[in-house]
């Protein structure tokens, strides 16, 4: 199945809001109300929905967060679906999601990370729709990173190439307390930072970018939501598999490598990225250890640390489309060409 880009966002359009998974309490409320504001500032319609400011780790039953989604990624009169984040069980959605129907309708923007990625992956599997990774709602107020594209850039973007340079400097712990500054927009970057290669001093290799939350996607793997195997075998170049640890230790992270290793998820890749994360290491065992145990033979590079995941900044990426990866001495960078109509 080939996969299709949206048409570009333009001033006027609208963008919904919706919570698959987790929904916004009310202290966190003020900063669902800054980001809402920032996207009217930049001139879109917002539509809230239903599921969105209620429930404790879920929005709502997981019949309504299936039928608002649905709703809104059907309706043409929406451009752009955005949760405010991510969250933990949103995977008890993807029974109710008509994929098929899906498949039919023209792509509209899904743009997240985190659990969000729980049904952005079968929209490109199943449904071949690109997807738009890197940020959520609450994540939109910021202003990015040097070298970094925001998100609504990429969405707004007539097509053409990409490129986006590796961060020189990255948060050193935690989130923003959006409690005490929910206008916060200026990202705390302390820390150096730089991509790395598990082996070797360059590589450069290219091809559809498929994956997302290590945590998430694993129970994935195998069932027909996540069957990256038999995508890959569809696609007309070797993809570019992404993924990135939220918070399990190192061992929980090499159990869910092995375990997406085993379900084909890297029989055909031309490479790896490994986002950036804060997630623990374990007593004999580091993250990056972690990678090298379940993915160190795979005979493809294995880039560690991008700047993409649950530690500022994270970098935009189209998943579905193809992007070029380059690392080495003269630079670390990610080019994705958008042609549209992809």
């Amino acid at each position: 199945m080939d996969v299709r880009l949206p048409a570009p966002l333009r001033p006027g359009d609208t963008i919904a809001v919706t919570a698959p998974s987790s929904g916004v309490q009310p202290a966190l409320q003020p900063r669902l109300d800054v980001a809402i504001a920032d996207l009217r500032r930049r001139g879109f319609e917002v539509l809230e929905g239903v599921c969105l400011r209620d429930g404790d780790h879920v929005s709502a039953s997981r019949e309504a967060r299936a039928d608002e989604l649905m709703a809104l990624l059907v309706d043409p009169d929406v451009a752009a679906v955005i949760p405010p984040w991510g969250g933990e069980t949103g995977i008890d959605v993807l029974p109710y999601l008509d994929l098929d129907l899906l498949a039919e309708c023209e792509p509209c923007w899904y743009v997240g990370f985190s659990d969000t990625t729980t049904t952005m992956l079968p929209l490109t599997l199943r449904s071949g729709w690109a997807t738009l990774h890197g940020m959520n709602l609450m994540d939109t107020p910021y202003v990015p990173a040097s070298g970094h594209a925001h998100w609504l850039d990429v969405a707004t973007s007539e097509g053409g190439e990409l490129t986006q340079t590796a961060a020189t400097h990255r948060r050193s712990s935690g989130w923003d307390d959006y409690v005490a500054e929910p206008g916060v927009d200026e990202m705390t970057l302390t820390e150096p930072t730089s991509w790395s290669l598990l082996d070797g001093e360059s590589a450069t290799f290219a091809g559809p970018l498929v994956g997302g939350c290590i945590e998430v996607l694993s129970p994935l793997a195998g069932t027909p939501f996540g069957d990256v195997r038999a995508w890959a075998q569809d696609q007309e170049e070797a993809p570019v598999v992404l993924l990135e640890a939220a918070e399990g230790n190192a061992f929980e992270v090499a159990r869910c490598l092995h375990g997406m290793r085993l379900a084909g998820w890297f029989d055909r890749c031309a490479g790896v990225l490994i986002g950036r994360t804060s997630a623990p290491d374990a007593d004999t065992m580091t993250q990056h250890e972690a990678v090298r145990d379940a993915l160190g033979d795979l005979g493809v590079p294995v880039v560690l640390d991008v700047d993409f995941g649950h530690q500022q900044p994270m970098m935009p990426l189209v998943l579905g489309a193809s992007a070029r990866v380059e690392v080495g001495a003269e630079g670390q960078r990610i080019t994705q060409d958008l042609p549209r109509g992809l």
